[in-house]
């Protein structure tokens, strides 16, 4: 029977015979591999992934990928995620956690052949922060790519919405962030997740905690309670109230390393040092100069001190790649670098802890830690990243005097070795001056100082563990001076407790009278033309700067509801002068200020002799910046050489060294000796270059006499012969001058006259007449004729 006509010219290729196969597969024996499942012995030990039931597409992909042995939480995970039981897994950092979780979801997916948009969203993977999430996603294609067909997705945020709807409709696997996944739940009404099986939080005890707790309840609330729930982390919460509110049912608890002598992996090297708070930045510095062919990543409690300390330590060029991220930059920004950061072989990357959970930056050498983690936990996770799967690794904390008591005896109950080291005073560089001339010449470094240090003082106020975060034993004057900063920002805290603000919020009109409303209690209507003038420029020198800074005495603190505001009050309240009798809070008045009975003195840093406060006017003088530089002395200009160190632009040499080269009227001599002979080859090449010059300039004159007799030839073809004299005489002449060397002028060469535009042969012939010489009579006569006939 012929073929049926069709408009193809060549047959179609297999591969695309192939993807017109339907999304349900044939040939998956599910019945077999269920019996295998239901024939796995949960107490026997499986040292590699042949060992394990596991389908074909699966074992190709970790084939390809280069995983045959099991890790410890993979041999005692897996099999128990595969008979569909709950799990509870914790293991150190480094310990493969995250493909004991992928594999169970695509096996069970598997035998339940959940593939296509008709069987909607099989399993969800929740991960508190999108660079784990993005991380997840890769393993997971890069172990489903060899055969398996469902259609997973990324939904994290930072991409148009509507796509992301468009997607999500048609996903079996999902790898998501809390926030982002509840607003689809919320607002995609194709969104279908009744038949989902698997549910899976990684880095569980992050997402159970406060920070995601209202978001993970209300994603729980959509999901069907008949679902398989996986748990993994490094620090794993037993709370019987956080495993009620996921509905677990019968949960196994799998600790591998919970017998193990230490939390952390045996190849990490940790270590502790003492480090005041002022001298954080001096010892951070210090330790990356030496440390500038390694790959460092670098811990802050907040991300505006990553910011500030990049762009600092980045315009005074340490010689080593400096990287940022933080939570407050845009996806693609935090891509880049999270990229920038895995490729590099030495960079040292400023960060916040949205990065210290789960991500896997290769070959990582250092962890340092500036400031204190808020617990055990989150030194546990930070000092992960790095002696990842038995790699070596060092770790180092930073600790202020304060912090260490409390800091080591936490470390102590979580199991965690760690040994004091001391840092080397020789080695150590000191950069405060360096910032201060940094801050004083940018006012945006400045402004992000100032930021940096109110959100790092207040990321201490509000930590929960206060007998390692007593916020009076720090020196936060001295850490503002080693920011750059010329004092502590005014910062405020609310020191009353929800009831009492509430109270405050529903008090009467007639209490806020005094600073929000009018005489009767009233307050103020603030119209639309009122907003518009009060607008300001939305610069970084905006009105919250302003705020930082500003020094009012009448500020009134909402906790006190009759008005009245204690000295307490506020934590720190810096006024931006020089007081004038040295201390720091002076009560005087503007009236006992004019009045003064004695002149006093204040020493300027920075200025040789004290300045004599003998008036009013004098004592406004410290208020200018400006001013006081004039009686500040002048500072010395720096160079820096390639390794970042500052030195003097002029420096003496060593003396020891210029006596060894020998005497000094010998090396007088040797030096004339060789500027003499320098002279001479700068001479021989000036001759040289001015010869051709000459040269240059007598062929310009020969191109020009040249054009000038082609010209005339066609006008006067008689005067041919004087032309070739005339040029036979200037050659001639040029010649002579060549040899003899004596002039460089075009002058000294006779040009021939040419003929202007408004010239003729008569007015030429009686311009040579007049030349002529009348030497005789005869020579009268014959003049005279001419002239007459």
């Amino acid at each position: 029977m012929a073929s049926a006509v069709h408009g193809r010219t060549r047959p179609a290729k297999p591969k695309k015979q192939e993807r017109n196969q339907k999304r349900k597969r044939d040939d998956v024996d599910a019945e077999k591999l269920e019996e295998a499942v239901s024939e796995l012995d949960l107490k026997a030990t499986y040292a590699s992934f042949t060992a394990l039931p596991l389908s074909a597409p699966t074992t190709a992909g970790l084939k390809a990928a280069n995983f045959t042995k099991l890790t410890d939480i993979q041999s005692k995970a897996i099999p128990l995620a595969l008979k569909g039981h709950d799990i509870l897994g914790a293991a150190k950092t480094g310990s493969g956690k995250t493909l004991a979780f992928l594999i169970p979801v695509l096996e069970n997916l598997y035998r339940a052949q959940c593939v296509g948009a008709d069987a909607g969203l099989g399993a969800m993977i929740i991960s508190p922060t999108r660079e784990l999430a993005i991380q997840i996603f890769e393993i997971l294609r890069t172990i489903g790519r060899k055969g398996h067909m469902f259609a997973a997705g990324l939904v994290i945020g930072g991409k148009s919405l509507q796509e992301e709807q468009d997607a999500l409709i048609r996903m079996n696997i999902v790898v998501c962030t809390p926030g982002r996944i509840l607003q689809h739940l919320s607002q995609t009404a194709g969104f279908n997740v009744d038949n989902m099986k698997m549910l899976v939080l990684d880095e569980a005890d992050r997402i159970l905690d406060m920070g995601f707790k209202r978001d993970l309840d209300a994603i729980v609330d959509y999901l069907p309670p008949d679902r398989q729930t996986l748990l993994f982390s490094a620090t794993q919460t037993k709370k019987v109230s956080d495993l009620a509110r996921l509905s677990l049912r019968d949960p196994e608890y799998v600790a591998v390393h919970e017998s193990a002598a230490s939390a952390t992996p045996k190849t990490l090297q940790q270590n502790y040092v003492i480090t005041p708070l002022p001298d954080k930045l001096d010892t951070l510095w210090s330790f990356i100069q030496s440390s500038k062919k390694s790959k460092i990543m670098v811990f802050f409690s907040s991300g505006k001190q990553v910011r500030f300390v990049y762009e600092s330590f980045r315009h005074m060029q340490p010689g080593i790649p400096l990287l940022h991220l933080h939570g407050r930059q845009k996806q693609a920004a935090r891509l880049e670098i999270t990229d920038k950061f895995s490729k590099a072989k030495a960079s040292c990357l400023f960060a916040t802890d949205v990065v210290a959970r789960g991500l896997d930056f290769p070959a990582v050498d250092w962890v340092v830690q500036v400031d204190c983690p808020e617990d055990s936990d989150t030194y546990i996770h930070r000092v992960g990243r790095t002696a990842r799967y038995e790699r070596d690794g060092r770790a180092v904390l930073f600790l202020d005097p304060s912090e260490e008591e409390g800091m080591l005896e936490r470390l102590e109950q979580k199991k965690v070795p760690i040994e004091k080291i001391n840092v080397r005073t020789k080695k150590q560089q000191n950069i405060k001056e360096q910032m201060q001339n940094m801050c004083f010449q940018d006012p945006q470094l400045k402004y992000l100082g100032q930021k940096a240090f109110s959100t790092y003082v207040r990321s201490i106020h509000v930590q929960k563990d206060k007998d390692i975060f007593k916020l009076e034993n720090y020196d936060l004057e001295g850490y503002a001076s080693s920011l750059g900063l010329p004092g502590a920002p005014r910062i405020k805290f609310l020191k009353a407790d929800a009831d009492e603000l509430k109270k405050r919020k529903n008090a009467p009109g007639e209490i806020l009278s005094d600073s929000e409303g009018d005489a009767k209690g009233k307050k103020a209507v603030r119209t639309k033309t009122d907003r518009m003038f009060e607008r300001q420029n939305q610069d970084v020198l905006a009105e919250h700067y302003a705020k930082m800074i500003r020094d009012d005495k009448d500020d009134v603190d909402i906790n006190k509801l009759d008005g009245e505001q204690e000295a307490d009050d506020d934590l720190f309240d810096v006024k931006r002068r020089i007081p004038a009798d040295g201390s720091p809070n002076s009560d005087e008045s503007d009236e006992e200020a004019d009045a003064l009975d004695a002149p006093k003195t204040v020493l300027i840093p920075g200025a040789k002799e004290a300045l004599v406060i003998d008036s009013k006017r004098r004592e406004k003088l410290l208020k200018s910046k400006k001013k006081l530089l004039k009686l500040k002395d002048k500072g010395t200009k720096l160079v820096f050489d390639e390794d970042g160190n500052a030195h003097q632009i002029y420096e003496l040499e060593n003396e020891d060294d210029f006596r060894a080269r020998g005497e000094a009227e010998d090396q007088r001599k040797k030096f004339l000796e060789e500027e003499a002979e320098r002279v001479r080859v700068a001479d021989i090449d000036d001759k040289a270059l001015a010869k051709e010059k000459r040269r240059a300039k007598k062929e310009k004159r020969k191109e020009r006499d040249r054009e000038a007799n082609e010209e005339n030839a066609v006008d006067e073809p008689n005067e041919d012969r004087e032309d070739l004299m005339a040029n036979f005489l200037a050659d001639a002449q040029d010649v002579s001058e060549d040899d003899d060397d004596q002039s460089d002028d075009d002058e000294s060469v006779p040009h021939k006259k040419q003929k202007k535009w408004f010239e003729n042969d008569k007015a030429k012939e009686r311009t040579e007449e007049k030349e002529t010489e009348i030497e005789t009579f005869d020579d009268l006569e014959a003049a005279a004729a001419r002239l007459l006939g």
